[in-house]
């Protein structure tokens, strides 16, 4: 069933002090393997992405056919980390979770390097509002179209870094910047994802989320278009799952529930969903023969938004 969008909320880097922060995201504690629908009905890029890397993804659509064969060898070879010739739920869980880490580890590094003006190894709050949104400061975005909105989105990374930055000195630890980032990451920083989105959702200002809100995130109909049954599967879910008290709205701990569910492993749901679409002998692992018999699926398919994969020797799991 479709997964509302991982919600990563990035104020959008800025490579000079000039540029403008983009429209923000929102974060999600266990973000899905992908920023696009789990509907196989309707395509397969998720699991695609997820045991690629989204960037990697990327790479391998502009292949020929054969260097797409040869590059899924590549990493299958990787995966198979006893060498036995087969890929196991274990080690393709262990390789969508890497992917996962070094997604982040790779974002990390390349904001480090734009924010970290004076290289002290520290990032202050200084640095990365007068990076971000300094040539507008002066004027308090009179300069920009939707002032409040950047207004509001200054306040909103002001509020999460000082969450982040636990010791309360103003300055960020490559840790605390981690936590910045990727929110969904750190435990400590759930309720700041919580307010986040439920701010994201929320289009009237009460405080809470009803049904029309939930369903309005996640789709807007087209002139006459008829609504998907996902879509009236998620109406479902909110009314019997999500709205536990039953009085029609999401509020703050009923979103808890719902992003920050701290039992599911979303890696290892993906890992086992690939397995059972490409496992043709059904033995519960794969070979790179049916992985190759399967080269549409995982060509056009979904599971991982993490990280592009380099397969030239640098890239060590």
């Amino acid at each position: 069933m479709m997964l509302l969008k991982s919600l990563a909320c990035l104020c959008a880097l800025a490579a000079v002090a000039f540029a403008v922060p983009a429209q923000e995201k929102r974060v999600h504690h266990q973000a899905d393997l992908s920023g696009r629908a789990h509907d196989d009905t309707h395509s397969f890029q998720y699991d695609h992405e997820a045991f690629l890397g989204k960037e990697e993804a990327k790479t391998f659509d502009q292949l020929t056919p054969e260097e797409s064969k040869d590059k899924l060898a590549k990493i299958v070879d990787r995966i198979d980390t006893d060498k036995d010739g087969y890929v196991t739920h274990t080690e393709l869980h262990y390789w969508i979770k890497h992917r996962q880490r070094r997604y982040i580890e790779e974002n990390v590094d390349k904001h480090w390097k734009d924010y970290d003006k004076n290289q002290d190894g520290k990032i202050s709050w200084e640095e990365y509002k007068n990076t971000t949104y300094g040539y507008y400061l002066d004027d308090e975005f009179d300069d920009v179209e939707d002032k409040a909105t950047y207004k509001s989105m200054l306040t909103r990374d002001e509020r999460r870094f000082k969450t982040a930055d636990r010791d309360g000195d103003g300055i960020a630890t490559r840790e605390e910047f981690t936590a910045f980032l990727h929110p969904e990451e750190f435990d400590y920083m759930k309720d700041v994802v919580v307010q986040e989105t439920v701010e994201d959702i929320d289009k009237n200002g009460d405080g809470k989320i009803n049904l029309d809100e939930y369903i309005g995130d996640m789709f807007t109909p087209e002139d006459g278009e008829k609504e998907p049954e996902w879509v009236q599967t998620e109406r479902q879910h909110f009314t019997e799952s999500r709205d536990t008290n039953k009085d029609g709205y999401l509020d703050a701990g009923e979103v808890a529930h719902w992003i920050l569910p701290g039992e599911v492993d979303h890696a290892d749901n993906e890992a086992k969903h690939l397995i059972h679409e490409t496992d043709t002998d059904k033995d519960g692992r794969l070979t790179l023969s049916e992985l190759l018999d399967k080269m549409d699926y995982i060509k056009t398919s979904t599971i991982t938004d993490y990280g592009g994969m380099r397969v030239d020797g640098h890239d060590e799991l």
